[in-house]
């Protein structure tokens, strides 16, 4: 069963201020989270979170996760500029990119930041593009084959195919590269991998922790460098079905302790920190997009048009990516409709749910777009002309605060030449 965190009658008085549709944050959920992801891992001294900037590029809540001790993990310029605006730089920042332009690792490299090349060429091209190799520098690992810890929990593969998957170095690479960077000067490794996304199991990072750990000891073994860090990266899923159980993050890094004792112990690499890049674990269910019934149309099917849109939420439109409904003030009603839930876009995958049972919908009524804390506004775009809409923080004391104003017609039109 999914309950929204939020009430009809405050959803009424915030709309009278901030017209929906709107996408909204829980800052209470938010924190409470990163609180338990950090005691997980707490056994492990170097431990940190790098939030993946993509999943929610947005300054209230990157400040919101930089109180609570995580940083940012960034993949282009733009990230890097907000990350530094809301204070974050450094070792702070896992820069993490690929075919990336050289200002973007000039930039990377003036904040500080820790630095994930993707690709062996990236040596070369990194050291061109800055004048040096950084002293403390990370690679991407890519296994190849194909990652068989079943399916993504939506029931379909989004990077669970390594081998198809454009990201990270080759076995001998990676090697190859190691070598290579440290006769250019790098002095503090770490290395990095990404093997599935969305994953519904407990047992994901311990198995791709065993991977990268036995490729650290590989590692030391074979070039003689001894690894620093290892970023486990993203890839826990959220239950975005009401039936799916969650993650147990307890147990997943309890998992992950196994197989640190058990592996990197043994060999003397008891010192290695870890890192996590979790987007949307650590923000998705924290999210609700909010909008308004304006329309209902009976034909072959029944129609409930909403005033959100696939430009407020893609995913549905994009994977077919199921997301909860509640209609508010209708929690305990009976389920005994069927609609399709449509945005007014002049495509006919702009459906937020097909076939969805759901309580008697009626004009006026608002609904809770579920799971939408990461990306939700972060995919957002201005198709037929629609306005990326605003982004609210309803805070620990209750109040809600406006941190993302929506766009106006005056802003699209702004970057146009006539």
């Amino acid at each position: 069963m999914k309950t929204p965190f939020v009430t009809k009658e405050q959803m009424e008085t915030v709309a009278a201020q901030y017209p929906t549709p709107f996408h909204i944050y829980d800052e209470r959920g938010i924190r409470q989270n990163a609180r338990r992801l950090r005691a997980a891992f707490s056994w492990n001294p170097g431990y940190r979170e790098y939030f993946a900037v993509k999943a929610t590029p947005t300054p209230a809540i990157l400040r919101l996760l930089k109180e609570e001790g995580c940083g940012c993990d960034c993949s282009s310029l733009t990230e890097l500029l907000m990350s530094e605006r809301c204070g974050v730089t450094g070792e702070g920042i896992m820069f993490s990119s690929n075919e990336t332009p050289a200002e973007e690792f000039l930039l990377a490299d003036r904040l500080g930041a820790v630095i994930n090349l993707d690709d062996i060429t990236m040596v070369d091209f990194l050291e061109r593009a800055i004048g040096r190799i950084p002293e403390t520098i990370c690679c991407r690992y890519n296994p190849g084959g194909v990652f068989t810890l079943g399916q993504s929990h939506e029931g379909f593969q989004v990077m669970d195919n390594p081998g198809q998957a454009k990201y990270g170095m080759t076995r001998p690479q990676i090697a190859e590269a190691f070598r290579r960077l440290a006769e250019k000067g790098a002095k503090r490794f770490g290395i990095h991998a990404f093997l599935a996304s969305n994953t519904l199991s407990n047992e994901y990072y311990p198995i791709l922790a065993r991977t990268l750990f036995r490729l650290a000891v590989e590692l030391k073994r074979e070039t003689g460098i001894a690894v620093s860090f290892i970023n486990l990266s993203g890839g826990i899923g959220i239950p975005y079905q009401p039936e799916q159980n969650e993650n147990n993050i307890e147990l997943i890094g309890q998992g992950v302790r196994q197989a640190f004792e058990e592996i990197l112990v043994p060999a003397g690499m008891g010192d290695v920190a870890l890192y996590t890049e979790l987007g949307r674990y650590m923000l998705a269910p924290y999210g609700h997009l909010i909008t308004r019934v304006t329309h209902e149309k009976h034909i072959y099917k029944e129609y409930i048009g909403v005033d959100a849109c696939a430009c407020n939420l893609m995913r549905p439109a994009m994977y077919g990516a199921y997301h909860h409904i509640t209609v508010l003030g209708k929690e305990k009603a009976a389920l005994d409709h069927v609609y399709d839930v449509v945005g007014a876009l002049c495509e006919n995958n702009d459906k937020f749910a097909i076939d969805r049972i759901l309580p008697r919908i009626e004009l006026g009524d608002l609904l809770a777009i579920h799971d939408t804390g990461a990306h939700g506004h972060a995919m957002g775009y201005n198709y037929n002309g629609k306005l990326r809409s605003a982004e609210l923080l309803l805070k620990e004391n209750g109040e809600v605060e406006l941190i993302r104003r929506a766009e106006t017609v005056e802003d699209y039109f702004a970057t146009l030449v006539w």
